[in-house]
This record gives structure tokens, sequence and C-alpha cells, in this order.
């Protein structure tokens, strides 16, 4: 893995990703200069860490390559909500259903349940069989709650390319990290040394 990489995973979190793990969720795909790209969810292993430190699964989850794939998956119908949202266009209809479909699969009240010994009882069922629905549905509620509250007005893609990641701007500030912010500064000042015309 180059230098490049590395220190690109190591990116601070965008602004507004503390109160939103769907922002963080979009996020966790970056892409860099030169083509590469960091997926934070692009193992099994890599999903629970992640999910771990979110707070969305137990360190011992044991995450397969479908839950990986499902996180995914989801990531990339929330990421084109953020989209649709930030530049103001009609969201795509399977993005909407499936940010839908994950609030939904998780029972919002406690079920019945019933013990052959002991009868019926209600009970809520839990994550050890259900730690990816769970994790979807939270991710996809907070999605629909950023996307719903003031912040949405906020919501922007980094200004600095090829970075494809999402924040809640602050002020005037459009970049990411400050990386990002210089990398941009670096490309304006070079657009202007370069331009025919100028000395």
């Amino acid at each position: 893995m180059s230098e490049s990489v590395i220190g690109e995973s190591a990116l601070p979190p965008a602004q507004g990703e503390e109160g939103h793990l769907s922002l963080a969720l979009v996020n966790s795909a970056i892409a860099m200069p030169g083509g590469h790209t960091v997926d934070r969810l692009g193992t099994p292993a890599q999903t629970n860490q992640w999910l771990t430190e979110r707070g969305l699964a137990p360190v011992d989850a044991g995450m397969l390559d479908m839950c990986a794939s499902q996180l995914r998956s989801l990531r990339e119908q929330i990421r084109s909500l953020f989209a649709a949202r930030a530049a103001a266009v009609p969201a795509l209809p399977a993005a909407v259903a499936a940010v839908n479909d994950a609030m939904t699969r998780v029972p919002t009240a406690p079920l019945l349940q019933w013990d052959d010994k002991s009868g019926p009882y209600r009970a809520t069922p839990h994550p050890t069989t259900q730690i990816v629905d769970h994790a979807l549905a939270t991710l996809a509620a907070d999605a629909a709650d950023l996307l719903t509250s003031p912040d949405a007005e906020r919501l922007t893609a980094c200004g600095s390319p090829p970075c494809n990641r999402y924040l809640l701007r602050h002020g005037r500030r459009h970049w990411c990290s400050t990386r990002c912010g210089d990398r941009a500064r670096a490309a304006r000042a070079y657009a202007r040394r370069t331009r025919p015309g100028t000395a």
C-alpha cells in the first residue's frame, strides 16, 4: 500500500460525521489522487471494525462477505441521496426505497415469543442474529433524519477533486479536511500561474 493510501485512510472525520453515522458511512470509501480508493468496508473484518468503532456491533460479531456487501450497498444508496440533496435534484426512487427498506428491517415493538416451557412472552429479537439488520436500520434512520433536518441545507460534497467525501458545510468551508483544502488551494494557484497571458 502506498504512503498516500495510508495517509488518506487516516484522514480525520469530515465536518458532521461525529453527529451523523450515515455521513461516516458514506465517507467510508475514499477516492484519492492517482485513482486509488480506500474502502473501510472492503472486507468482513474491516466492516466489523468500522461497525464496532461506532457502537453498532460487538468486536466478535463475525461479519460475513454478505454482511459487508449489504453495508456497501446501503452506503451507495445513501451516497446517491446525499448527492441528490446537495445538487438539489430529484433522488433516485430505488435509493429512497433502499433506505426505507433498511429502516423497516428491525421491529419497533417487542414481538410475541413462545417458550415451550414458560409460555408466551414479548421480547425484541437481539443482534446476535440480526446485528447487520440493526446496523442498517440505524444508519438508514440517521440518513433519513439528516436529509429531513435543517442540517441538510449544509450538506455538500468536498470541493477538492478527486475526493468523494461529504460534509456539513461550516461557513465557507467546502473541504472535508485540511489536506483537501490545501490541495484545492494549490490547484487554484497552479491554474492562475499557468493561465495564458499571465507572467
